[in-house]
């Protein structure tokens, strides 16, 4: 099976995460929502699949072009 990046687009906190490893997520699903600028912006999983692993926890910084999850696509 094909391993997708999911990538954030902006620098900013992860405020929270709204997947777990392990679990199925459809394409363009949040999979986490980020801070930044005082603005709540998702994450979305670029292709459906399973999660199966998370880079990054609540609280943490990410930059632009940060990997935060790896989907298995097709799982």
């Amino acid at each position: 099976m094909a391993q997708h990046e999911v990538i954030a687009e902006v620098t900013g906190t992860v405020w929270k995460i709204e997947v777990a490893v392990g679990q199925t997520i459809e394409a363009e699903e949040p999979v986490l929502i980020a801070e930044s600028m005082k603005m709540e912006i998702p994450v979305l999983a670029p292709v459906g699949g399973k999660v199966i692993s998370l880079a990054v926890a609540e609280g943490d910084t990410v930059e632009d072009g940060q990997v935060v999850a790896i989907i298995e696509a097709g799982a």
